[in-house]
């Protein structure tokens, strides 16, 4: 298949959605779909379903199937759905990817396999091995503060000769990379933010966009900072970053989907419900959630 570089629609600021659950453990798909409406009313191009704040290691995959085909029907053809579609073996990333795939997602985001700590090759391995099973094009997530393993630049720029992959989501909080990357890539390849403690400084620093939890909880607003920074409004974009970072705080504490659920179920969009072994934020937490919000939104 032949790929076109014409993905502008990748960018501004992308949310990763939790996945909420009803009182008996179940995916609320109409709470799910409240989410996808609201992203969508928020001017967002795009929204990542199933990966990271979707609690996907939790998820089987007929539920993560369902998701996707949730998200899909919701937007309507207004906005491109992404599927996390991540394993630390290559099979069941390719499975997910294939189920993806005839659900009706728009790309996958797939992140490089964790635990087993492979080498560079074995990565461009698993992500080439990736490529050759699907027709979507592919996002690689790197988090090297979740796999303990990094994907090296060298890497990255020898997947992106594939027209397929389309663009990173950088996890790494290292600011200098959209600079040292933008000249080694494809003109249309996108860098993403994946990192919300360094998140503007990698917009102001040749990055097209992010995938946060924060645009998950305040869009309209993380749009409104993504603007000002492509704008190069550096004051107005401080100040919109200042009235975020006390949720950006709170939920970097978090480090799981918890505070982002509470924070939506504030405005009774979703119920704050995970699934083990993730629990839900203690009191003190939630007072720390609940001012970060009313900073953010308002009272």
């Amino acid at each position: 298949m032949t790929f076109a570089r014409n993905h502008g629609w990748l960018g501004g600021p992308i949310a990763d959605l939790p996945t909420p659950f009803d009182a008996d453990n179940q995916l609320d798909l109409a709470a799910f779909a409240r989410l996808c409406e609201r992203q969508t009313t928020a001017g967002a191009t795009a929204l990542l379903v199933g990966e990271t704040m979707g609690e996907m290691p939790t998820l089987s995959a007929d539920e993560h199937d369902t998701l996707v085909r949730t998200a899909v029907a919701t937007s309507r053809g207004r906005i491109r759905i992404i599927a996390g579609a991540g394993s630390n073996a290559t099979a069941p990333a390719i499975a997910l990817a294939q189920r993806a795939e005839q659900a009706g997602a728009d790309a996958i985001l797939s992140v490089v396999p964790y635990y087993n700590k492979p080498t560079q090759a074995g990565i461009a391995a698993h992500f080439r091995a990736l490529a050759a099973a699907t027709s979507l094009p592919i996002i690689v997530h790197d988090a090297p503060g979740r796999t303990m393993r990094p994907l090296a630049d060298d890497t990255l720029v020898q997947l992106a000769e594939s027209a397929q992959f389309i663009g990173l989501c950088d996890g790494s909080g290292d600011i200098a990379r959209p600079l040292r990357l933008r000249g080694r890539l494809p003109n249309d390849f996108r860098l993403l933010s994946g990192h919300a403690g360094t998140e503007m400084p990698f917009l102001f620093y040749a990055g097209d966009g992010s995938i946060s939890a924060i645009a998950g909880a305040a869009p309209a607003l993380m749009r409104e900072m993504h603007l000002a920074c492509a704008q190069r409004e550096v004051i107005e974009a401080t100040e919109l970053m200042d009235r975020l970072a006390p949720l950006q705080a709170t939920l970097a504490r978090d480090a799981t989907p918890a505070s982002l659920k509470y924070a939506l179920s504030l405005l009774q969009l979703s119920p704050p419900r995970l699934r083990l072994p993730m629990v839900e934020l203690g009191s003190k937490e939630k007072a720390a959630v609940a001012e970060a919000m009313a900073i953010a939104l308002g009272p």
